[in-house]
């Protein structure tokens, strides 16, 4: 199962930040990946807090035949078709940010390190990551995904956008399928 987190909080080429993770998913094809579900999208204090606008996040179970720095790779292609202006900056407002959360449980130190460092203290991960994958373990620590968002405490911060279902089957063939 590979995992891609999606997040927007700035407005983009394609419009408001939901557009532009809903951009974002509708180009995965363009560049050989195939997404196979979406969360429902989440509304999320940025964190750590700041006076930035909330993100829209979501994640996405998608199908990838090659290697992990490859899927980065066309993530960040698709980030840039979106407008993402890359600068070093840490946990800046942005209108698209693609992470890989993980790979086929593969664990690595090198870039792109997987599971994602952080995304096991992330409530805008793991909320929408549960609605896709429900059974879903860390796979380093093999701590499933509902005791992970037990171990955040507070959910403060974050909701997710009305009417929508839990998850939502797309199965978009890429063009190299």
């Amino acid at each position: 199962m590979i995992l891609v987190a999606l997040g927007s909080n700035l407005p983009g080429p394609a419009g408001s930040p939901r557009h532009m993770v809903e951009a974002a998913l509708a180009a995965l094809p363009g560049v050989g990946i195939t997404v196979m579900r979406r969360s429902p999208w989440y509304l999320s204090a940025p964190v750590p807090p700041s006076a930035q606008p909330w993100f829209v996040n979501g994640v996405a179970e998608v199908g990838f035949s090659g290697e992990p720095p490859d899927l980065m790779a066309r993530l960040h292609t698709v980030e840039a078709s979106l407008g993402r202006h890359r600068d070093g900056t840490v946990n800046a407002a942005r209108t698209l940010d693609l992470d890989l959360l993980d790979m086929n449980g593969v664990t690595r130190a090198a870039d792109p390190v997987l599971p994602h460092p952080r995304l096991h203290q992330r409530a805008f991960v793991l909320l929408p990551l549960a609605d896709v994958a429900p059974a879903w373990r860390h796979p380093t620590t093999g701590r499933p995904v509902a005791d992970l968002i037990a171990a955040l405490g507070s959910l403060d911060g974050i909701r997710r956008e009305p009417d929508q279902p839990p998850a939502v089957a797309v199965t978009r063939p890429s063009p190299e399928s």
